[in-house]
């Protein structure tokens, strides 16, 4: 009987944690298809907020400028975040180990709202003495997020290649193989997993990003967080709902895909 009790009591436990993490995204799906529109007052079914959001170029636009955004920052960071991940997995002790090891960290454990400041002074300070960037944009933004995304990667990418097996990159250069040719066709494909979860996460942290954004934009260069933000002061409206339902279908894809391939590899092995 108590184990019993015991299982029933876990398995309440783990039906009231994803209540508690799901059930509010439920209910916002459900209110994105209210035809009122107050998002407190149930109006019955409707899809026009859907129609509604597909027409408003503000939000449209953000959209697009965030996923624009994202993805060249994802890019950077991975370019630049593997070359330091491997440095401090390869290379050993070298001199500056101990500063480039804290350059990387910092961004990890500053808060937001400190690395925007910096960045914000920094932009303004080249502004005057070097003449660029002129104003804040877009660049300031790739720049901003480029620097904080690269330390996640460099932390994935440095835990990866830390676990490899040498042996193998030896054994590629005792066959002949010259140094670019083994990085290129033996360790690359082996760190294949943390480029593609490094560009994941500096994808998802440059989509996310509101605060840093806020203090290195300018006219012109809303993100869509910028924008959600700025709509939801005064007040959650249904298209935000709406969008927010697309993005949580997005996810759930994407997710899905992964989840599929993952079990195809599976099975195939």
């Amino acid at each position: 009987m108590s184990t019993r009790g015991g299982k029933v009591a876990l398995l309440g436990v783990v039906v009231a944690g994803f209540a508690f993490l799901y059930l509010p995204l439920v209910v916002l799906v459900v209110f994105s298809f209210n035809a009122s529109k107050l998002v407190s007052v149930w109006g019955g079914w409707s899809a026009k907020w859907y129609l509604e959001l597909f027409r408003n170029e503000q939000i449209l636009d953000a959209a697009w400028l965030s996923l624009k955004i994202a993805m060249i920052n994802a890019t950077g960071a991975t370019l630049l975040g593997t070359m330091a991940g491997l440095a401090l997995a390869r290379f050993g002790r070298f001199g500056g180990r101990t500063l480039f090891t804290g350059l990387i960290a910092a961004p990890l454990v500053m808060p937001d709202v400190i690395i925007g400041i910096s960045l914000l002074l920094t932009f303004v300070s080249m502004e005057q003495f070097i003449g660029w960037p002129h104003g804040r944009g877009i660049d300031t933004i790739l720049i901003a997020h480029i620097t904080f995304s690269t330390a996640y990667v460099a932390i994935v990418v440095q835990s990866r290649a830390s676990g490899l097996d040498r042996s193998i990159e030896e054994a590629a250069l005792d066959l002949g193989a010259r140094p670019m040719t083994a990085f290129l066709l033996v360790t690359l494909p082996m760190l294949a997993p943390a480029l593609a979860s490094g560009w994941l996460l500096a994808f998802t942290l440059s989509l996310d990003d509101l605060v840093i954004a806020s203090f290195v934009s300018g006219p012109g260069s809303s993100t869509l967080p910028m924008v959600i933000f700025s709509k939801v002061r005064l007040g959650v409206t249904p298209e935000i709902n709406a969008l927010a339902t697309l993005l949580i279908g997005a996810v759930a894809l994407a997710a899905g895909a992964a989840t599929w391939i993952q079990i195809r590899r599976s099975s195939g092995s």
